[in-house]
């Protein structure tokens, strides 16, 4: 026993009753075991209303799939920006279904986005490993990938196109064998403009003889003033921010500025951000900083593999049966 630190006796504590004690959790909150047969809506319900999985059946999760449904019924423009990683985790057939219901009238992404979304509908496979290539020189170097995407962008930027819809007719002109798995595609098919916001230099693009960065910077700039249109309609909307961590949130404050600076009213709308890890240019430029006046920003955290079709799903079955555009 070590004399200076004798173990501390019990005697003399206070005890309170455990009625008066305030929990944090209780027998109302617990989940539910899943039934064959059951709804998504009802396993949504299901789950414990406790920590994050609360906010499935009662808290942000469902307010943010609350405010895209309604947007959705009434006509308003959900808006989605994303990086190249949501089209590597598979969920472009997800994206375009919510496009065909009309519930997404406009998708915006990162230079990458467009390098993924071409491989899909090419080769139906993307995503190289970079460890394995570098060192070699190779990263990056798909011949098809920058050849036939550098000509589209070359020809869209004469033609006044943006990137977005240059590569989406690409796409479709050629009749890619896994065309149904575009997104860029899909917004040419259905209407709904896909635009590109690019950074020189950041994609592999930029490395290949065919690059012209006079037109990778013109057809940009015009898909930077069809984004800046689409938000400037985003009154009584929804936009989210899908795993882009610098470039959209960016893209998307300026784009703001822009709409609200030509006297567009951009105040009550509901912004959402969706990542793995939460960022701070997405935190400030999509969830705070935008809708401080009288908007809402939301954050869901989470692997956007799993995350967002529960989230698709759940604004599906809030809708009740499909929107045609």
């Amino acid at each position: 026993m070590w004399e200076s630190f004798p173990p501390l006796p019990l005697g003399g504590i206070k005890t309170v009753p455990l009625a008066s004690r305030p929990s944090k959790v209780g027998a109302e909150q617990v989940g539910r075991p899943h039934a064959p047969g059951r709804s998504f809506r009802e396993f949504l319900r299901s789950l414990p209303d406790i920590l994050a999985a609360g906010s499935f059946r009662d808290g942000s999760f469902r307010e943010a799939v609350g405010a895209v449904a309604g947007a959705a019924r009434e006509g308003k423009v959900v808006a989605l920006g994303m990086g190249g990683h949501p089209v590597k985790v598979g969920l472009s057939p997800i994206l375009i279904d919510l496009m065909k219901r009309g519930v997404i009238r406009a998708l915006a992404m990162n230079g990458s986005g467009i390098v993924h979304d071409f491989e899909m509908a090419f080769a139906g496979r993307t995503s190289e490993d970079v460890d394995a290539s570098i060192d070699a020189g190779e990263f990056g170097m798909a011949e098809e990938t920058g050849r036939i995407l550098n000509e589209a962008i070359a020809e869209g930027a004469r033609a006044g196109l943006g990137i977005g819809e240059a590569v989406g007719q690409r796409i479709v002109q050629d009749g890619l064998p896994h065309a149904e798995l575009s997104l860029l595609a899909a917004g040419v098919r259905l209407g709904v403009p896909v635009t590109v916001h690019v950074a020189i230099g950041t994609d592999i693009l930029h490395v290949h003889p065919q690059a012209n960065g006079a037109a990778v910077g013109e057809a940009s700039f015009i898909d930077f003033r069809t984004f800046a249109s689409v938000v400037s309609r985003l009154e009584g909307g929804v936009y989210i921010n899908l795993g882009s961590a610098v470039i959209l949130p960016e893209v998307f404050l300026k784009a703001l500025t822009l709409a609200r600076s030509q006297g567009h009213r951009v105040d009550r709308f509901v912004t959402v951000n969706m990542d793995f890890i939460q960022h701070y240019r997405p935190l400030n430029n999509v969830v705070r900083r935008p809708t401080q006046k009288a908007g809402r920003g939301i954050a869901l955290t989470g692997h956007h593999e799993i995350l967002f079709p529960l989230f698709a799903a759940a604004v599906i079955e809030e809708l009740g049966e499909t929107l045609n555009r």
